[in-house]
């Protein structure tokens, strides 16, 4: 088999939408280990973590000053806070956070409790968010999932169309 430079394009193709599938499924549906993909959708955290970031996140027994974590709700309407943590409150039953994005001049007016805190922000892929956010919807679907897997489903069933045909030619020509 030949390798040309019109298969290396069309098998990247392919592994370019697997990633983008799993990333979806990954940020739709909850991963073992704890581990959330979130969209980052402001840009209190510039230039570090950019908005229409993604950013993988896992809970932690502890947090320490300097940790960029993810805390508050995941709703449609209002999205959790990615910030750096600049202060550490209480004691160990009862702990909260001082958190300040890197783009504030000022810490957050409240602390965070531990519990509110979705996890530590182990890293985060620039704008690919956008692609995510595209993608969830009706029309991004179907242009970035849909229509690559319904050309690839084509051409699957035109091989085995023409393969089918080659098989049955071949059969004939031996009768």
């Amino acid at each position: 088999m030949k390798i040309t430079p019109v298969k290396i394009g069309y098998y990247l193709f392919i592994g370019f939408l697997g990633v983008i599938a799993l990333t979806i499924l990954a940020s739709i549906f909850p991963i073992t280990g704890n581990y959330k993909i979130l969209v980052v959708q402001s840009g209190s955290m510039e230039p570090g973590i950019p908005v229409g970031s993604t950013v993988v996140v896992k809970p932690a027994a502890e947090y320490n000053v300097g940790d960029v974590i993810t805390f508050g709700p995941v709703t449609k309407t209002k999205p959790p806070t990615t910030h750096r943590i600049v202060g550490i409150k209480g004691e160990q039953g009862n702990v909260s956070y001082v958190t300040k994005g890197d783009a504030n001049e000022d810490s957050d007016p409240r602390a965070v409790a531990k519990k509110d805190v979705l996890g530590k922000v182990l890293f985060s892929a620039p704008y690919f968010g956008y692609i995510i956010d595209f993608a969830r919807k009706p029309l991004g679907f179907i242009l970035i999932i849909g229509l690559p897997a319904a050309v690839i489903i084509g051409d699957e069933i035109r091989k085995i169309f023409a393969e089918t045909k080659r098989m049955l030619r071949k059969r004939n020509e031996n009768n």
